[in-house]
């Protein structure tokens, strides 16, 4: 009996120091030479727990163009996300060889005359550089075997000049005629009308209208006070949820109603209960890029894009480079109390940076740890976390001084022989991007790549972190901050040393938490008693 209790805890020890930051090789039980990573799986304390019940998940954001060839043409596809379906999650959340994403997000993927596809001409075809319907097909059947979410972006506040639907508008127009279904389906002035004061218009050629353009003359704008534009928006939806997608990113949700932003919640309260109503499993995000008040009032419709943490100048990366947690873990309580108080369902979604930003690996630098840590901080927290495609890399890209998106949007760096290329319009230098792609990194023990799989197995391995109660927590007169999270599965507690030093906390003052389950970061934890013991730039969960 005494022997065996003995065993089981050398054991866990091996294991806790498994999960320090040089990931080295350790031996494991039967005396073979294994990947920490791998190795730490036996673990009971950071046995995945399966899919996830729920959306509080680990998305993943795919940029379809730029993530994978499968045919030669330079051009990411569908088929390619299909044939590195291994590389995110392989079915198996114990054998520690993925990422073990939980979730994706494609960018748009109908048919459009541009790169990005955000000026859709057919919501209902999809764009034939990426594939077939038949590949959608494959695609969502695929991530349902193996308990991933697909959710794909749906820009629906413009389409393309090429769209059939404007096509029939200006046909309409030209014609002067009215009771053509068409005549209002995009938000237009006519000649002498005073427009509207901080709104784009373009003329329509042969016309004396006036169609609202603010993203792009190539991007008129739907009328969304039209009932029949709201009911062929709700076909589009219901289309792809009966094909099986789990639900859809809503691009630009603000500019349905440019500056109106009660019109706007009205318009998306309505579109989504619809939809609910009949897919009550229904999985939405938006995109409302403003200050975090603007934000939280779209949340009774909908969860949104937390923007206030993203970026270079936002929370995640002020408190990785100024060394002080604690107004993020104050932040995200306020933030978390908040949008439940007007949405029980409510979720925090946080992400570094996206397509429209430049990549975090530009601005938390890898060497100095600071992208670790930044990723410490968003995955091992509440709600629904979006990797960026290569962010587990750290790969770069920005848009210099040339102020081109395509250079945010650059080709995956697989290093195995991928015919993807950069999109049309990048200039970011080829000498510039990270060298080591996911070949290498993937066998590299001390790769971000690796890093990253073991947060996301530690997150999963704990899941109070991401569903529980939140309440943030600091240890007066030192730099290390977090969270207490209680949930079903019980309470954690997460701390972050953000400082150049190592830090001695009593845990007692938090609550009864007896078992260090895991750390992270470029140093040790050690648990005695109720004294955690916690190194520079390092993270630690707690049960």
């Amino acid at each position: 009996m005494k022997k065996n209790v003995l065993t089981a805890l050398l054991l866990a020890v091996l294991m806790l120091f498994s999960l320090g930051c040089s990931c080295k090789k350790d031996a494991a039980p039967d005396g073979r030479q294994t990947d920490a990573v791998e190795y730490a799986l036996r673990d009971p304390l950071l046995t995945a727990a399966g899919p996830a019940p729920d959306n509080a998940r680990v998305f993943y954001e795919i940029f379809t163009g730029s993530f994978s060839d499968s045919d030669g043409d330079g051009i990411g596809d569908l088929r390619g996300v299909i044939n590195r379906f291994d590389y995110l999650n392989d079915g198996d959340p114990d054998s520690g060889k993925s990422l073990g994403i939980e979730g994706i997000w494609l960018t748009p993927i109908f048919s459009s005359p541009s790169y990005h596809k955000y000026d859709v001409t057919d919501y209902c075809t999809v764009d034939p550089q990426f594939g077939t319907q038949a590949d959608l097909d494959e695609l969502i059947a695929l991530c349902h075997a193996r308990g991933v979410k697909l959710i794909l972006d749906l820009p629906l506040n413009h389409t393309s000049r090429e769209c059939a639907w404007f096509l029939r508008f200006a046909e309409a127009r030209r014609n002067g005629d009215p009771s053509d279904p068409y005549y209002d389906f995009y938000s237009c002035c006519t000649e002498g009308e005073p427009l509207p004061e901080g709104r784009r218009f373009t003329k329509l050629d042969g016309t004396d209208v006036f169609y609202e353009s603010n993203f792009s003359d190539d991007m008129p704008e739907l009328n969304f006070d039209n009932p029949a534009v709201r009911e062929e928006l709700l076909k589009v939806a219901r289309f792809y949820l009966d094909r099986g997608v789990d639900g859809f990113r809503f691009d630009a949700a603000k500019y349905c109603y440019f500056g109106e932003h009660d019109a706007n919640l009205a318009f998306w309260t309505d579109y989504l209960s619809t939809l609910r109503a009949e897919y009550p499993g229904l999985y939405t995000v938006a995109e409302v890029w403003d200050d975090e008040s603007v934000v939280k009032a779209y949340y009774p419709a909908t969860n949104c894009f937390d923007f206030t943490a993203a970026q270079n100048n936002g929370l995640f990366a002020e408190a990785v480079k100024s060394g002080e947690a604690g107004p993020l873990f104050d932040y995200v309580e306020r933030t978390l109390d908040s949008i439940r108080g007007t949405n029980p369902d409510a979720m925090f979604v946080p992400f570094l940076s996206n397509h429209d930003m430049d990549r975090a690996a530009g601005f938390l630098p890898v060497d100095a740890g600071q992208m670790q840590m930044a990723a410490n901080l968003y995955l091992l927290g509440p709600g629904s976390p979006f990797i960026y495609y290569g962010e587990e890399l750290g790969m770069r890209g920005s848009r210099g001084g040339e102020a081109t998106d395509a250079n945010r949007r650059l080709a995956m760096v697989w290093g195995d022989g991928d015919t993807v290329k950069d999109p049309v319009g990048a200039t970011y230098p080829a000498a510039s991007q990270i060298e080591q792609g996911v070949s290498a990194q993937r066998t590299d023990p001390d790769s971000l790549y690796t890093y990253y799989k073991k947060l996301i197995m530690i997150r999963k391995a704990n899941p109070a972190i991401a569903r529980g109660e939140y309440r943030a927590v600091a240890v007066p007169g030192s730099p290390v901050g977090g969270f207490t999270s209680t949930g079903p599965d019980g309470t954690v507690l997460v701390l972050h040393n953000l400082s150049a030093s190592e830090q001695t906390i009593d845990v007692s003052q938090f609550g009864d938490f007896t078992v260090l389950r895991a750390f992270i970061g470029r140093a040790d934890a050690t648990l005695s008693g109720t004294t955690l013991t916690l190194g520079p730039g390092t993270s630690a969960v707690l049960g």
